[in-house]
């Protein structure tokens, strides 16, 4: 397999706080030709999870995003934060504090680049089934959340039409309905 790698050779931050880290490199590619300054995103690591309740019902959220300045539907998802463990401790930790739902059965269905060309972040994805309220949401500071549980077909109904669009939120009902034996290759 060929190699397309590029070489740093300078880098500094343009931004750094603890929501995000704009890096500023300068590259050279392999035919020599540099590159500055080339723009990377640091971000953490995130997570979604697909719930689904005994009675087969999606667990969605609904909340404020400013980069779009709407209000939208998505599914529970967050930043691996430094207390979480792992990813898997940190969805359980996500859906619980979003949601108040959690449950026993959890399974990482897929890993995504948010943006490969110029974020430097994954997303674990994850399916929980069989997922109970047990407790009430605690929300960060910056949320507000109202909880949704819709029938899968009304979710991929909503997909269709635009009323999801966070596209690695679809990406991971993608994953997650593959796990489920419900999309064929």
């Amino acid at each position: 397999m060929h190699s397309f790698d590029w070489t740093i050779l300078k880098s500094g931050y343009v931004q750094k706080d603890k929501w995000l880290s704009v890096r500023a490199d300068t590259c050279q590619m392999p035919n020599g030709r540099i590159v500055e300054p080339y723009y990377v995103l640091e971000y953490p690591t995130w997570v979604n999870v697909v719930a689904f309740t005994k009675s087969q019902e999606v667990v969605l959220v609904e909340q404020y995003r400013h980069g779009l300045q709407k209000t939208v539907l998505e599914l529970p998802s967050g930043a691996i934060e430094a207390e979480d463990i792992s990813p898997l401790e940190a969805a359980k930790r996500e859906l619980l504090e979003e949601t108040g739902y959690t449950s026993e059965n959890f399974i990482e269905t897929g890993i995504l680049s948010p943006n490969s060309a110029n974020h430097n972040n994954i997303t674990h994805c994850f399916l929980a089934t069989h997922v109970e309220s047990t407790a009430n949401s605690k929300l960060d500071n910056t949320e507000e959340i109202d909880v949704t549980l819709l029938p899968l077909e009304k979710v991929i109904e909503l997909i269709s039409k635009g009323g999801i669009l966070q596209a690695l939120h679809i990406s991971s009902l993608f994953f997650a309905l593959q796990k489920l034996g419900k999309v064929q290759l």
